[in-house]
């Protein structure tokens, strides 16, 4: 189950850089991507789901201290989650998503999907 978050949420990951690769090209951005910002939100919370399914028990053996990693990780995605809700709350109101409010939900995504990696691969 935990590799399946992490495949799941690697779509999502690849999703958000097409999203983020249209965002930059403002001719296209406010209408090809609306229906794959929609299903990025939704592959994401499914991978967040998943993960939070997946460490539900108690973590396995400690290797090189990544135990903490998976709660790590569900923090982070789930930081990104709650900023990702604010910028389609931003664009239902008809406003242009600002580019640092973006970079921080990129951030908050990517840092919690490395983390998932080092925590599936460091064991």
């Amino acid at each position: 189950m935990l590799i399946t978050a992490f495949v799941i949420l690697g779509i999502a990951v690849s999703m958000g850089a097409l999203l983020a690769v249209l965002y930059l090209r403002a001719g296209t951005a406010l209408t090809a991507s609306g229906s794959l910002a929609a299903f990025h939100g939704l592959v994401a919370v499914a991978g967040l789901a998943c993960l939070i399914f997946a460490l539900r028990g108690p973590p396995p053996v400690a290797h090189m201290g990544t135990s903490s990693f998976g709660m790590i990780a569900i923090w982070l995605l789930a930081l990104a989650a709650l900023v990702g809700g604010g910028m389609l709350a931003w664009s239902l109101r008809g406003k242009r998503r600002s580019e640092m409010v973006i970079g921080i939900h990129a951030t908050l995504a990517v840092s919690g999907f490395v983390v998932l990696a080092a925590y599936i691969f460091a064991a």
